[in-house]
């Protein structure tokens, strides 16, 4: 692969423009949605489609997630059942990822060869504007190296495949942090979470009226086509080994543990007495909000793999909420074993 630096651009009328063309001309485009940064292409192109895994050095039996803007886009590309439809009126644009049977347009690349297609419509307004301006679905997975931490913002891409790509959009520091929540609806009378995301499962289960179950278990090697992106046991992770507290306590002294960094999930009492952590303490919400924790996770782990430490300790959410679950789902897979 030739040596390339990617372009940030802001994104203005002009900007949008140049990426749509980009796009159509089967370029690859780093994005910005609500959830995480994505890496699009054309989503009808199968040589387009190829280049992300290229350049994500992504296995081939992993799919890819497409954007759409309009269900017009989605009947296009999938069979929308009655389901589908309740769930993309309730919850599109949004953070919500369908998988349904897919038609016969969408390249097998997309799909990793299975007979059903991931789409979701996203809310953030700079790749609506793009979507629309360019008028393709596009496949977008996070625009990282594959296993690596979820980018959340624009450097993050930069600094990961800014080598590797010719674009990036930057529409800022992305609003949630985490990815979007896959809903398995191929059967639309057993609704399956594959990936929890910021969704509450009750909310599902509100709009389809019937018990949506979730998913546990994942694939531990990417020998098989998975149904879904984000399928792996082990995956979102930095290289500083991770280790998952139920409860992590502040440590007393610093000294034995000062190439070990902390990471709270929001202020311990312990914490609120000191006006100045020590260095190795980070916390992901100083608020106390599920919210601003997975709206800072991965920058975290990011910021903390660039650092001297020689393990990150970090503290699991408590609770059944759906970012509960979704961040404990995230930071599991990141510990998890190579």
């Amino acid at each position: 692969m030739p040596k390339l630096r990617a372009t940030v651009h802001r994104g203005t009328p002009r900007a949008i423009a140049l990426l749509a063309r980009a796009l159509q001309r089967g370029e690859l485009v780093a994005v910005p949605t609500e959830t995480v940064y994505g890496l699009a292409a054309d989503a009808l192109n199968p040589r387009a489609c190829r280049s992300i895994f290229r350049a994500k050095g992504r296995p081939t039996n992993d799919p890819l997630i497409v954007h759409v803007h309009s269900l017009a886009q989605l009947d296009q590309l999938a069979i929308r059942n009655e389901a589908a439809a309740a769930v993309a009126k309730a919850f599109w644009p949004g953070p919500l990822t369908l998988v349904l049977p897919k038609r016969s347009c969408v390249p097998d690349i997309v799909t990793s060869g299975l007979d059903s297609v991931a789409i979701r419509m996203p809310a953030h307004p700079l790749l609506r504007k793009l979507l629309r301006a360019c008028d393709r679905p596009l496949a977008a997975p996070s625009a990282n190296a594959f296993g690596y931490i979820s980018p959340t913002t624009a450097e993050h891409v930069l600094d990961g495949l800014g080598n590797r790509i010719r674009h990036i959009l930057d529409g800022g520091p992305c609003r949630i942090g985490l990815e979007s929540t896959i809903l398995d609806l191929r059967d639309p009378k057993h609704p399956k979470i594959l990936r929890p995301g910021a969704i509450e499962r009750p909310e599902l289960e509100r709009v389809l009226g019937r018990r949506v179950s979730l998913v546990s278990r994942h694939l531990t090697s990417a020998k098989k086509a998975a149904i879904a992106p984000g399928m792996l046991t082990k995956h979102y992770s930095p290289r500083t080994p991770l280790e998952l507290h139920a409860k992590l306590r502040v440590p007393r002294s610093t000294a034995p543990h000062a190439d070990e960094a902390f990471v709270f999930l929001c202020p311990p009492s312990a914490l609120r007495k000191t006006k100045a952590p020590a260095a190795n303490v980070f916390v992901l919400s100083k608020t106390g909000t599920l919210d601003d924790a997975a709206h800072s996770l991965f920058a975290t782990l990011r910021r903390l793999d660039r650092g001297k430490w020689t393990r990150i300790h970090a503290e699991l959410a408590r609770g059944q909420s759906a970012l509960a679950i979704a961040i404990n789902d995230r930071l599991t897979r990141a510990a998890a074993k190579r």
